[in-house]
């Protein structure tokens, strides 16, 4: 999608709204909802074959990539954040990384429950909190607080809503898709 020059999306300048919350944490909370809306939206209307079709040699599935999102979900904001976790409704482990065996309706309930948890836990609690499990591995060096946590699920779910993007691309030729 090409922008004109006019287009106010294309505005560089910090706008304060009426009514609007421009906290850190509203803010963080908009980029995170805006890039799992791109998620969802990228991949609305593929039936169960695309969904489940690999279209790259490493052979992950756009529902398997979403309902690794909604693993990163759980795992970040909940066993990471709060050092405890409900167990999954299922593991991670069973599929082929990045396949699920799962139906879209299952994987995509999952991923907007853990979403509905993580923004009530973000919501609850302060940014500055540190967390109290750990992830295992460099990245504990790097996320040292909930501020930290948020950014790097930004920086997750763009980062695979890009991947969603090129297959979905390559599976019909769509672009652009999403809120933003």
């Amino acid at each position: 999608m090409v922008r004109s020059a006019g287009d106010p999306r294309l505005s560089v300048g910090v706008v304060s709204l009426p009514g609007v919350d421009d906290s850190e944490k509203a803010a963080l909370q908009w980029f995170l909802q805006a890039q799992r809306d791109s998620v969802l939206a990228i991949v609305e209307g593929l039936d169960e074959t695309a969904l489940n079709t690999a279209i790259l040699p490493s052979g992950w599935t756009p529902l398997g990539l979403i309902e690794h999102l909604g693993h990163a979900e759980w795992h970040w904001f909940h066993q990471v954040a709060t050092g405890s976790a409900d167990p999954p409704p299922w593991s991670d482990g069973t599929d082929p990384p990045l396949t699920t065996s799962r139906s879209p309706q299952a994987v995509f309930a999952f991923y907007r429950e853990q979403c509905a948890r993580s923004d009530a836990f973000l919501a609850a609690t302060p940014l500055s909190a540190a967390p109290v499990g750990r992830h295992g591995d460099w990245l504990d060096d790097e996320v040292t607080d909930l501020r930290r946590i948020v950014l790097h699920m930004i920086e997750e779910t763009a980062r695979h809503a890009g991947h969603l993007d090129i297959v979905r691309e390559l599976i019909d030729g769509k672009t652009g898709l999403g809120p933003r």
